[in-house]
């Protein structure tokens, strides 16, 4: 083999090598969007969980009605005919993401459902006695929030303001029952919500 040879054979030896090299720098790298989305995820996620420690707080704080717990009972299922009484909308139904269930679509009722509960429990806060730890799960709603916003803007979803008119609910309550069942059912909705945010954004923290 002549040196002419050796040389092109080593050189095609190193361009072969640093293609490899390249394309399994290609496969192993993260898409740097699909990684922030990710940690963007499960920062929502902490932030899910420590709503869902703050509301029997709240609720222990605000709700002094005998009988009326977060814990599922008979009563809690009498009191549901108030919720439309009371002028308490539904919260939006959360899914996991598949193909008939979107990121987009999951991200959008996520923030519509979050920014119902805390414009209904800003309402409540004017009626209710006690309401410092009310401020604090306010706070943690909005930090939420804006975390979900923030997912959208990572993915590339362009943000729709919401359609949803929030009832002024307090001006409905005409006696200190009222306000009760109203705390109470409100904080009973949120959790459940909020059980379903946790779980959609820890999927999507995994997937």
């Amino acid at each position: 083999m002549t040196l002419l040879a050796t040389t092109n054979t080593m050189k095609s030896q190193r361009l072969i090598l640093a293609v490899h090299c390249c394309l399994a720098l290609v496969y192993a790298a993260p898409l740097p969007e699909r990684d922030a989305l990710t940690r963007a995820a499960e920062l929502g996620v902490s932030l899910a969980k420590k709503i869902l420690d703050d509301i029997p707080r709240v609720h222990d704080a605000c709700v002094k009605t005998t009988g009326l717990t977060l814990e599922l009972s008979a009563e809690a299922h009498n009191l549901e005919y108030l919720l439309s009484e009371i002028g308490i909308p539904a919260a939006p139904l959360l899914k996991t993401i598949s193909e008939d269930h979107s990121l987009a679509e999951s991200l959008s009722r996520m923030l519509e459902g979050l920014d119902l509960h805390r414009d209904l429990l800003q309402n409540l806060s004017d009626v209710l006695s006690s309401t410092e730890t009310l401020k604090l799960l306010l706070a943690d709603i909005r930090d939420l929030s804006a975390q979900v916003q923030q997912m959208q803007q990572l993915a590339q979803i362009p943000m729709t303001p919401s359609q949803r008119n929030i009832p002024h609910v307090s001006s409905r309550l005409s006696s200190d029952y009222k306000v009760q069942v109203a705390a109470h059912l409100s904080l009973q909705q949120l959790r459940r919500f909020t059980q379903d945010v946790f779980r959609c954004l820890r999927h999507i923290a995994v997937s």
